[in-house]
C-alpha cells in the first residue's frame, strides 16, 4: 500500500509502447504547443534492425493513452545510411535555446571495410522536426583525398602491369563523397591530370577509368615537376575537401631529371600537410645491371618519414601487385591508429550515453573513446573542445589502462564564486569507480579540482551523478553520486547514493541516502533527477529510482530539500512502488524527469520510465491553521447556567475556525472537505464534560473548506459536578482532508491536532490569582530525642497530630505531601468531619493528601491524625517524617509550610526462652568403682521468635557447675548443638585453668562439707561456659539447643550428703546491634538438677529360705483346691 503525499498514485497516466522496444528507457517532459511527454524506445524496429525512435505522448484525462512515433531516423540519413541497430532514444535531454536532443550512442558508420560505433545525436525543434545532427566523432579514418602520381616514361615496361597495379589498389579504396576520393596524374617530360578528385564518386568508376589509361611515354622523368603539379590537385576546384587527409602516392622507376627542384616541391607538400608514399620500381636498373642506390636514396627522400612506413621498393613492374595489400593497410591506418598501432581513439566513442546541456553548449560523455578509457567532449557555440587522453593522466594513469575506466557520466556544477566545474563519472575505474570534478579550458587543457572514489568493487560508483541547487540561489549545494550495484544485506544489489555537500572550497562527504532496508535487489540510484519544488517549500527536491525493488517491479523515492542539503531520510509517504500504480509495471524508476506541469493544474508533474511509462500527477498542498476559542472562557461550577439530563450544569461553546492557505499555484478557491473529531478530557478515566449533540466525550462532524478562506464550526458542550475542579478540562480537535484521492493534500509534517485547556473559575479577586498562606503544625506521640524509644508489642504504631491553617485567600488543590523513612508504613488518616481529606500513595515512602479538596477556603483550619505502623522488614535506628503543605497557587510565605519530625528508636523482639531438664537423679551407694559414671542426660533450651521481624545475632550463654574443691569433676558437658535450625554454632569452654582465671570469686565446696550446703552453683564450683551463636531467628521460628551432660557417681558416693541441688544459669543476648534491645528476654534464668544419695539395707538368709518355702506351700494349696473342684477331670464322649 502507498500513501504518497502530494503525488497522485490513484490517477496516474500510463502510456504503452511496442513490445520489445524498451519503451520507457528514457523520458523527458517537453513544452511546445501544449505539454507533452517524450519517451525513448531505443529497441524500436524489427529484431534485425533496431533503429530506435522517440514517441510523443499527450497527457489527457484518460488513464491509458497511446503515443505517436516521431520517425526521427530520417534526421540521421544525412550522415550515414548505416542505421542498423542505432538504438536512437537511449538518451533524451533538453536542448538550448529550445527543442531537445535525442541520442543514439550505438549508431555506427562505415569506414572502409570497418564499422565504428561513434554514436550520434539529433537536435529536434519544438515542433518535433529534426533540424541537425551532432556527430562530433563521426569522422571516418578513410576521409581522404588521394592523388596518385604515376611515372609514364619510356623506361616503364610492361605498361599493363602498371595498369593492373592501379586497378588493384583502387579497388581497395572505398570511394564515396564521405570517404575516399582519388585523382591520378601521369608524368614523363610533361604532367597530365588523368582525372581529378571530384570526377568519380564510386570505386567501380575509378577502376574502370584506370583500365583506359595509356602510357604517355617520354625520354625524361621530371618527378619534381610532377609532385609540384600534384599539390595543385588538392585544390577545392579539383574537388579537395576541407578536413580530409591529403595523401600522395608517387610511383617511378628512375631518378628525376629535375632533382634540384625536389626540395622546393617537397617543402610545398609539407606546407599543405600532404602525406607522401613513394614506390621505387627497380626493373629498369636490374635489366641494365646498374646500381640503384642513388635512385633508392632519392625515392626515400621523396617519401614522408619514417621510411619504413612510407617507402616501398619492388624488383620490377610485375611486383607492384605484391605490395597492394601492404600499401592499402598503411593508408587505412594513417588517420587514427598510426603505423603498427592497435588502439582506438574516437572510432568507438559512442557519444550520447550521457549528455548534459550547458548554457553555452552540450557536454558529451564518450564511453568508448581512447580504447574504452572514456572521455568527454564539449560541443559549444565557441567550437569543439575534446581533451586528449593525456589530460586525465593524473587521475587515470596510463599504466592502469586495463582497468577500463568507462569515463562517460557527465554533469556540471556552479560554485559560490560563479566558477563552473564539470563532473565526469568513471564507474569501472579500478573496479570501484571514481568521479572527477574538473575545469575544461578552450584549448582542451583539463584542471582536476577534486576526485571522489568508490568504496566497493563492482558497485559502479559514478554511473549516475546529480548536482542540486537546493535553495535556488544559482549555486550548486549538493552533489549526489550513485553506486546502483552496491551490494547490501544478503549480497543483493541494493544500491547506494552518496551525498557530498559544498563547503567553502569544494565538496565533502555527508553520508548516504536512506532507502528501504529490506534485503533485495533494488539498484537504488539507477536514475536520479532534480525536481524543482515538489512540496512547495521553495527548495529543490530529489527523485531516485530503484527499478529492481519488489521483484523488479521497481520503486521511486522522493527526498526533500532541507536548508542547503537534502534530507537523507525518506518518509514512508514518499516511497512510491510501481505496484501501487499498476500491477503490470516492471522496472519502474528506470528513467526520471520532473520539469513541467503536464495536465494544466499549474503543479509540477513527474515522468517515470518503466517497461511501459507512467506519469504521476502532483496535487496542490495546503496549510490549515486552526483557532480555538471558548465562551465563557472559564468553567463556573458555582453558578450553573444550564440543565442537561435533568442536572444543573455549566454550558460552554467551543468555536473552531479553519484558515486554509497554499503556496501551490492556481489552487485559490479550491473546495475540499474536512473531517473533524473533537475530544473532551482525553486523559481522564471518568468524564467531567460531554458534548451536547452526542452526550459523549467524543464527537465527529464535517465542514467544507476552501483554499484562501476561513470557515468556523461551533461545538457546544457542558460540564457536570465533579470532584476535580482544579485541573482544567482539555479540548482536543483533530482534522483531516476527507477526499484523499482527488483534492489537495495537507503539507507534510503539518500538525493535524490542536489542544486547549479550559480552566475552572476561581473566586480570587479581580486578578484571579489566589495568594495563600498555609501554616503547618505537627507532632508525634513518641519522643526519642534523649533516650531511644523502645518499640514493643503489642503497640507498634506511631501517631502524628497535624494542624493546617489557611490565613489568606482560597487555596486550590491544597495538599499535604508526606515523606517517611523506610521503617514506617502509612496506615490511616482520621479526618475532621468538616473537611474532606484523601490520601494517595505516590511511591514507596511517600503519600499525598488532598486537604479540603478542591478548595481550602480562607481562614480555615483543619486538624487530623496520621497513623503509621512500624515495618517488620526494614529496621532502622531512627524514624523520620517530612510534611510539606502545598497549593497550586502562589504562596506569600513558605517557612511554616514544612515540618520534619524524627525520633531515635530501638526494637524489642518478642522472644520466648524455656528449658526442659532432668529434675532429679539418685546415686546408688553400692555400685562398684567401675561404675563411677552415671548415664548421659539432655537439657533442651528453646528460643522462640513470636515477633513480626527476624532477630539477627542472638547469643545463648549457659553456665553449668562442673568442678569443685580439689579439682574434682562432678559433672561433665559432653556436647552442645542444635538439630532443627541452621546457622547455630556452640562453643564449650571447659579448660580448668581458663575457668579459674575467669571465675576468681568462686569458693569451691569440699565433698565432706556438702551436708552443710544444699546447692552447688557457680559461686561454690567452677562452671563450664557454653556459648551458642544464633545467626538469625526468623519470624515464628524456634531454635532448640541441646546440652548433653554426665554425672560423676563416684564423686557423690564419696561425698557426705543426702540431697544437693545443682543450679545452672542461662541468659539470652544480642551481638553488634544498635537498634535491638532484648528487655526481659535478657534476664538470667536458672535450671536445677537435684541429686539424691541412696541407702544400703541388708537381707537375712533365713528370711530368704522361709519366703521360698511359704511360696511353695501356697502353690500346692491352690492346685489342691482346683482338683477338688474337678478342674483336672476328663469328660466322656456321651457327656
Amino acid at each position: 500500500m502507498c500513501h504518497c503525499f502530494n503525488v497522485d498514485v490513484k490517477r496516474p497516466r500510463i502510456f504503452s509502447g511496442p513490445d520489445g522496444a524498451l519503451f520507457g528507457s528514457s523520458v523527458m517532459q517537453h513544452e511546445a504547443d501544449g505539454e507533452k511527454m517524450l519517451v525513448g524506445a531505443p529497441w524500436d524496429g524489427p529484431s534485425n534492425h533496431r533503429k530506435g525512435d522517440i514517441y510523443k505522448c499527450i497527457v489527457g484525462n484518460e488513464r491509458n493513452s497511446n503515443c505517436t512515433k516521431l520517425n526521427l531516423e530520417a534526421a540521421l540519413q544525412n550522415v550515414s545510411r548505416h542505421l542498423k541497430n542505432a538504438h536512437l532514444g537511449m538518451t533524451l535531454s533538453p536542448d538550448t535555446p529550445d527543442g531537445f536532443l535525442a541520442c543514439a550512442p550505438l549508431w555506427s558508420q562505415e569506414c572502409g571495410t570497418s564499422v565504428f560505433s561513434t554514436g550520434i545525436c539529433a537536435s529536434v525543434s519544438d515542433s518535433l522536426k529534426p533540424r541537425e545532427t551532432i556527430a562530433p566523432t563521426a569522422q571516418c579514418s578513410t576521409f581522404m583525398d588521394i592523388v596518385i602520381v604515376l611515372d609514364g616514361s619510356n623506361s616503364i615496361y610492361p605498361w599493363y602491369e602498371v595498369q593492373n597495379f592501379l586497378s588493384n589498389i583502387l579497388s581497395k579504396f572505398h570511394i564515396s563523397p564521405d570517404q575516399m576520393q582519388v585523382g591520378v596524374l601521369q608524368y614523363g617530360e610533361v604532367t597530365t591530370h588523368e582525372w581529378s578528385l571530384k570526377d568519380y564518386q564510386t570505386t567501380e568508376e575509378v577502376v574502370e577509368a584506370a583500365k583506359n589509361i595509356s602510357r604517355q611515354e617520354g625520354r625524361e622523368t621530371r618527378t619534381a615537376f610532377a609532385i609540384h603539379t600534384g599539390t595543385e590537385a588538392f585544390s577545392p576546384e579539383r574537388g579537395a575537401r576541407e578536413g580530409a587527409t591529403k595523401v600522395m602516392i608517387v610511383v617511378t622507376d628512375g631518378e628525376s631529371h629535375d632533382g634540384e627542384e625536389l626540395p622546393d616541391a617537397l617543402a610545398e607538400c609539407e606546407s599543405r600537410n600532404i602525406t607522401r608514399y613513394a614506390i621505387a620500381v627497380l626493373g629498369h636498373y636490374i635489366r641494365r645491371q646498374q646500381d640503384p642506390e642513388t635512385f633508392i636514396n632519392e625515392i626515400k627522400y621523396i617519401a614522408s618519414d619514417p621510411d619504413d612506413k612510407y617507402f616501398f621498393n619492388v624488383t620490377d613492374e610485375a611486383a607492384l601487385n605484391d605490395i597492394v595489400d601492404a600499401l592499402g593497410n598503411r593508408i587505412f591506418s594513417l588517420e587514427t591508429l598510426g603505423y603498427n598501432e592497435s588502439s582506438f581513439k574516437m572510432e568507438m566513442s559512442q557519444i550520447g550515453f550521457s549528455t548534459h546541456v550547458l548554457d553555452d553548449g552540450i557536454l558529451f560523455g564518450m564511453v568508448g573513446a581512447y580504447d574504452w578509457d572514456g572521455g568527454v567532449l564539449k560541443e559549444g557555440r565557441w567550437g569543439r573542445v575534446m581533451p586528449p587522453r593525456e589530460a586525465f593522466e593524473k587521475e587515470f594513469p596510463m599504466e592502469l589502462k586495463n582497468h577500463a575506466a568507462y569515463l562517460y557520466t557527465v554533469s556540471s556544477l556552479t560554485l559560490a564564486n560563479g566558477r563552473r566545474l564539470y563532473v565526469a563519472g568513471a564507474p569501472r575505474f579500478k573496479h570501484k569507480g571514481k568521479v572527477i570534478l574538473f575545469d575544461l579550458r578552450p584549448n582542451g587543457d583539463v584542471i582536476i579540482s577534486q576526485a571522489l572514489n568508490g568504496e566497493q568493487i563492482g558497485s559502479y560508483f559514478g554511473s549516475e551523478v546529480c548536482g542540486l541547487d537546493v535553495d535556488k540561489d544559482g549555486f550548486t549545494d549538493v552533489l549526489l553520486v550513485a553506486a546502483p550495484m552496491f551490494l547490501g544485506a544478503g549480497n543483493k544489489e541494493a544500491g547506494r547514493v552518496y551525498i557530498y555537500n559544498r563547503n567553502r572550497v569544494l565538496f565533502t562527504a555527508n553520508g548516504t541516502l536512506q532507502s528501504q532496508p529490506k534485503a533485495q535487489d533494488a539498484r537504488f540510484g539507477y536514475a536520479m533527477a532534480a525536481a524543482p519544488d515538489l512540496n512547495h517549500d521553495g527548495l529543490t527536491d530529489l527523485l531516485v529510482g530503484a527499478p529492481l525493488e519488489d521483484g523488479h517491479q521497481g520503486a521511486l523515492y522522493v527526498y526533500h530539500g532541507q536548508g542547503k542539503t537534502i534530507n537523507p531520510q525518506f518518509k514512508q509517504l514518499q516511497r512510491i512502488p510501481g505496484s501501487a500504480l499498476s500491477p503490470g509495471l516492471q522496472y519502474f524508476g528506470s528513467s526520471l524527469s520532473a520539469r513541467l506541469d503536464l495536465d494544466g493544474d499549474k503543479l509540477l508533474d513527474l515522468a517515470v520510465g518503466a517497461q511501459g511509462n507512467a506519469v504521476l500527477l502532483s496535487r496542490s498542498i495546503v496549510q490549515i491553521t486552526v483557532e480555538l476559542t471558548f465562551w465563557p472562557y472559564s468553567i463556573n461550577v458555582i453558578h450553573k447556567n444550564c440543565q442537561r439530563g435533568s442536572r444543573d450544569s455549566a454550558c460552554l461553546n467551543a468555536t473552531a475556525c479553519f484558515q486554509t492557505t497554499s503556496q501551490s499555484p492556481g489552487s485559490h478557491g479550491t473546495p475540499f472537505g474536512l473531517d473533524v473529531t473533537a475530544l473532551l478530557d482525553d486523559r481522564k478515566l471518568s468524564a467531567r464534560a460531554l458534548f451536547d449533540s452526542s452526550s459523549q466525550r467524543q464527537m465527529a462532524t464535517g465542514v467544507e473548506a476552501r483554499v484562501g478562506d476561513s470557515v468556523c464550526l461551533t461545538l457546544p458542550f457542558h460540564v457536570f459536578d465533579t470532584a476535580d475542579y482544579i485541573r482544567p478540562i482539555s479540548f482536543t480537535l483533530h482534522f483531516k482532508i476527507n477526499d484523499s484521492e482527488i483534492g489537495p493534500v495537507l503539507d507534510e509534517g503539518w500538525p493535524t491536532t490542536v489542544k486547549s485547556l479550559i480552566p475552572f473559575f476561581k473566586d480570587c479577586g479581580e486578578d484571579d490569582v489566589c495568594v495563600t498562606d498555609l501554616v503547618l503544625q505537627a507532632r508525634m506521640d513518641i519522643s526519642g530525642t534523649q533516650d531511644p524509644h523502645v518499640i514493643r508489642s503489642p503497640r507498634r504504631r506511631l501517631a502524628v497530630e497535624v494542624t493546617l491553617q489557611n490565613r489568606l485567600e482560597n487555596a486550590y488543590n491544597s495538599s499535604l505531601r508526606l515523606q517517611y523513612s523506610a521503617n514506617l508504613h502509612f496506615s490511616t488518616l482520621s479526618e475532621d468531619s468538616q473537611f474532606k481529606t484523601e490520601c494517595t500513595a505516590l511511591r514507596t515512602g511517600s503519600h499525598s493528601c488532598n486537604i479540603s479538596y478542591p478548595v481550602f477556603r480562607s481562614q480555615s483550619k483543619v486538624s487530623f491524625l496520621l497513623e503509621f505502623e512500624f515495618s517488620c522488614t526494614s529496621l532502622l535506628n531512627k524514624v523520620q517524617i517530612n510534611l510539606t503543605a502545598d497549593s497550586v497557587e502562589r504562596k506569600a510565605t513558605l517557612h511554616d509550610n514544612s515540618i520534619q519530625l524524627h525520633s531515635v528508636v530501638k526494637y524489642e523482639p518478642d522472644l520466648f526462652l524455656t528449658d526442659s531438664n532432668l529434675n532429679r537423679y539418685e546415686v546408688h551407694p553400692t555400685r562398684t568403682a567401675s561404675e563411677g559414671l552415671g548415664p548421659r542426660f539432655h537439657t533442651n533450651f528453646r528460643v522462640l521468635n513470636l515477633g513480626c521481624f527476624s532477630v539477627p545475632n542472638l547469643e545463648l550463654k549457659l553456665r553449668l557447675p562442673s568442678i569443685t574443691s580439689g579439682d574434682r569433676l562432678f559433672m561433665s558437658v559432653i556436647n552442645a548443638s542444635s538439630q532443627n535450625v541452621l546457622g547455630v554454632s556452640c562453643t564449650i569452654q571447659s579448660d580448668l585453668a581458663q575457668l579459674k582465671e575467669k571465675q576468681r570469686d568462686v569458693r569451691p565446696l569440699h565433698p565432706e562439707d556438702m551436708q552443710q550446703s544444699e546447692q552447688l552453683n557457680c559461686s561454690r564450683s567452677w562452671c563450664v561456659i557454653v556459648v551458642c551463636q544464633i545467626q538469625e531467628l526468623l519470624h515464628g521460628q524456634a531454635a532448640v539447643i541441646r546440652i548433653t551432660r554426665m554425672v560423676h557417681d563416684s564423686f557423690f558416693r564419696e561425698a557426705k550428703f543426702r540431697a544437693v541441688k545443682i543450679v545452672s544459669t542461662y541468659s539470652l543476648g544480642v551481638r553488634q546491634s544498635s537498634f535491638i534491645t532484648l528487655g526481659n528476654s535478657a534476664l538470667v534464668r536458672e535450671t536445677v538438677l537435684e541429686v539424691l544419695k541412696g541407702r544400703s539395707i541388708p537381707i537375712s538368709l533365713w528370711i530368704l529360705i522361709g519366703s521360698i518355702i511359704g511360696g511353695l506351700l501356697l502353690l500346692a494349696l491352690i492346685i489342691f483346691i482346683l482338683w477338688k473342684l474337678g478342674f483336672f477331670a476328663r469328660k466322656q464322649r456321651a457327656e
